[in-house]
Parts: C-alpha cells; structure tokens; sequence
C-alpha cells in the first residue's frame, strides 16, 4: 500500500477553510496549524487490539488455561477479522466506484449549489476511503498476529482439526477456575450455572459419553501431529 494512502492531509487542510462556521478564528488557525500532527494520530491511533492485549486479555489463563484453548480461540479471532476484512474489501470497492460517479456528475453539473453539493459528498467518499485503508490495515496486522499465536500454541498435543476434542479438559479448567472466585456472596445463579456445568461435565467425561476424550487424547495427539507436519 503506497505512501499516498491513508493521507488525511488533503483532506483536512481543504476542510479547514469551512471549520470557521464551527469555530471562532482563534481556534479554525490553531486546527491548520496541526494538521501535520493530526495526520500523525490519526494514522498511529490504535484501531484493534494489541499483542500484549490479545496475550493477557483475550487468551487469559483463567479462561483458556490449555493451549488448545488457545490455539482454538486465536482462530475463532482470526477468523473474524478475516470476514471482516472480506466484507471491507466489498465496502471499499463500491465506495471507489461511487467517487467515480460523483466525479463525473461534478464535471457535468452546471447548477453552482448542486456542484457544491456533490463536491462535498465526494470530499466524504474520499475520507471514508481512507479510513477503510487503515482499518484494513489494522485487521490484517490482527490476523497476522493470530497467526503467530496459532503456531506458538500449537504443541502436537492436541487435534488441530476438530474443536471439540480438546473443550472437554479447556472447559474442566476453566470451570474449576470459576469455581475457585465463588464466594459465599455469589448469585444462587452464578453457583447454580458454574456448579451445575461442572458437575454435568465431570458425570460425562467419567461415563465415558464423550467420544475425544480420556482413552482416546493419545490416538488424536499422534493423528493431529501426523496431519500438521505434512505439506
């Protein structure tokens, strides 16, 4: 993506002559005068999230205390950042070709008010545009990081394939760690939904309902190991 992209410069220093209907004459100088350092937050601001964010608040280990549950949550993220990404692309590309029209009515338009208009619908087309460039910068920077996340929890030690091998140990920690912050000043309907979850999940993994898990983690390790080193 070149240098041009994402450049509010323009923009903001064309607009500034009409923020002295917003603001007194003071205040419209003092805006022109930081446009440069504007344009510089603007670009660094932060859209999503961080890498420290997404390590200690997003995969925390409270709720996901298995790399499993973390390899398996950092696709959920990845995922969603990539649809949304898909559907910007589609945003982007219809808001290309509306600047195009207004462009071309602008040229063909003689009314002077009816010109103005459009050219101000054009001004926000072409924001609106740069703003799609740094959001979809900042969710590729997303995806990219899940990406790495994935490849660091990914031990061998679990099935990468299917997600519902490995939920049956991540929800006994993440239950028991629940368990552990109730205090006798909990919610009847806190304890009942932790306990009850808890004790189901226990009754199911002890009778032995759940196919992925006890007997068969081994088969699934070595399967999963298998799968993830071929090309």
């Amino acid at each position: 993506m070149n240098k041009d992209k994402r450049n509010i410069v323009p923009t903001a220093t064309a607009s500034s002559k009409y923020l002295y209907d917003l603001l007194d004459n003071s205040q419209a100088s003092e805006f022109k005068q930081m446009v440069p350092e504007l344009k510089d937050t603007w670009v660094k601001k932060q859209v999503f999230r961080t890498e420290t964010e997404m390590r200690f608040s997003v995969l925390n280990d409270a709720k996901y205390g298995t790399n499993a549950a973390k390899y398996w949550q950092s696709v959920r993220e990845q995922n969603t950042h990539f649809e949304n990404l898909m559907s910007l692309s589609f945003d982007y590309r219809k808001n290309d070709v509306e600047i195009e029209k207004l462009q071309k009515k602008i040229k063909r338009e003689k009314d002077p008010l009816e010109k103005e208009l459009k050219q101000i619908e054009l001004e926000e087309k072409l924001y609106g545009k740069a703003n799609m460039e740094l959001t979809a910068r900042a969710r590729m920077r997303e995806i990219s990081t899940w990406s790495k996340l994935k490849k660091e929890f990914h031990d061998g030690k679990f099935d990468d394939r299917d997600v519902n091998t490995h939920q049956a140990e991540s929800y006994m920690h993440q239950l028991e760690q629940k368990k552990a912050t109730l205090t006798p000043g909990s919610s009847q309907p806190e304890v009942f939904n932790v306990l009850g979850q808890l004790e189901t999940l226990k009754r199911v993994r002890k009778s032995g309902e759940l196919k992925y898990d006890g007997a068969n983690r081994k088969t699934i390790s070595k399967k999963s190991t298998t799968r993830s080193k071929s090309p």
